[in-house]
């Protein structure tokens, strides 16, 4: 498939329908550890549409009984980690990247000939230097990594719809690991494949993540804001122009026909300013894009991830940084704005 003049590797639905997905899988078993973040929608639509599919996952934890709760069984489809990897001949490796790294001695004494190891990410491969993960010979290494989260992954799949994913094979040990991972990516949900390895993977996501989905859109947010605010503005009218109006009213038009449709569909008057502005932010925001992207392939990235996320008490740091940001006028201004939406009146 051709995207911008450049030819891509991409795998469509129709072109490897569910039922051959099945009859590829059908004497597998599918063991995903974990049920945190990916766990849950991927292992759930695994389920939903035919596959042998049990999870692994500590005992008596907060995600067993969630598990529990989504109906998988203990003893049948639910199981102590161990256990789970034991009788998997494809194990998902869906844990945190901190968690990979303390469990894979149990993960990788149950790799025997002919398994495959299945990952979401690119990172525990590529900086293998750092995690110690380095998998058998023997064994397949394949990815596929949805784009959004779990649970979009999970809701889109209840719509009727497909998350797209990037796949990769990383090592093929039985001349199968193609087919197992477009299998395994049609039975996630995936609404198409787009090939890639697990370096780009984690190169993209890690800078994706940091940038304009999560980390540059929060400072741009906060910037505008704050902006607004100290030349007067009041906090709903700052939130509505910062926020509200990008997230419930543009970027949906944008999804569905591009940008230059957005802007063709605004006033006249916007269409001036954006046109006359965006390559102004660009310049000023492209630096800090390649520091980002030059932090990342140097592993500086990865390993204040693997340092920060690996201390005890890391689930408080966390939460209080959340809490700094929930607490901010900006978000609670957002808590009375949602509010106000005439799905919630």
């Amino acid at each position: 498939m051709n995207f911008g003049g450049v030819d891509e590797n991409v795998r469509t639905r129709e072109e490897f329908p569910l039922e051959k997905a099945r009859e590829i899988l059908k004497n597998e078993t599918i063991a995903v550890i974990g049920y945190g973040v990916q766990g849950p929608g991927q292992s759930l639509n695994l389920r939903d549409n035919g596959f042998n599919v049990i999870v692994g996952q500590r005992k008596n934890s907060k995600t067993w009984e969630k598990a529990i709760a989504d109906g998988w069984v203990p003893g049948e489809t639910l199981f102590e980690i161990e256990e789970a990897c034991q009788r998997g001949t494809i194990i998902q490796y869906l844990l945190s990247d901190a968690a990979q790294i303390a469990v894979w001695p149990t993960v990788k004494k149950h790799l025997t000939p002919g398994k495959a190891l299945y990952f979401s990410h690119g990172f525990a491969i590529t900086y293998k230097e750092r995690t110690g993960i380095v998998p058998p010979k023997d064994v397949d290494v394949i990815m596929v990594a949805p784009k959004g989260s779990g649970t979009s992954l999970r809701r889109m799949f209840l719509q009727g719809r497909g998350l797209n994913s990037s796949f990769a094979v990383f090592q093929d040990a039985t001349g199968k690991a193609l087919d197992r991972v477009l299998a395994l990516g049609i039975g996630v949900g995936s609404g198409y494949l787009f090939e890639t390895d697990f370096r780009r993977e984690v190169f993209s996501d890690l800078t994706g993540e940091r940038g304009t989905l999560m980390g540059a859109i929060q400072g741009i947010f906060a910037a505008q804001y704050d902006v607004l605010r100290s030349h007067g503005h009041s906090p709903s009218e700052a939130f509505n122009e910062s926020i509200e109006e990008l997230t419930q009213s543009l970027m949906p038009l944008v999804a569905e026909n591009g940008m230059d449709w957005m802007y063709a569909n605004c006033s006249t008057t916007a269409q001036r300013g954006a046109l006359d502005w965006w390559k102004k932010f660009r310049d000023a925001a492209k630096p800090v894009f390649e520091d980002l992207y030059a932090s990342v392939a140097s592993g500086k990235e990865a390993q204040r991830s693997i340092d920060t996320n690996s201390q005890p008490d890391y689930r408080e740091k966390l939460d209080a940084e959340l809490k700094e940001m929930r607490e901010s006028e900006m978000w609670q201004a957002g808590v009375e704005v949602r509010k106000l939406r005439p799905e919630n009146n």
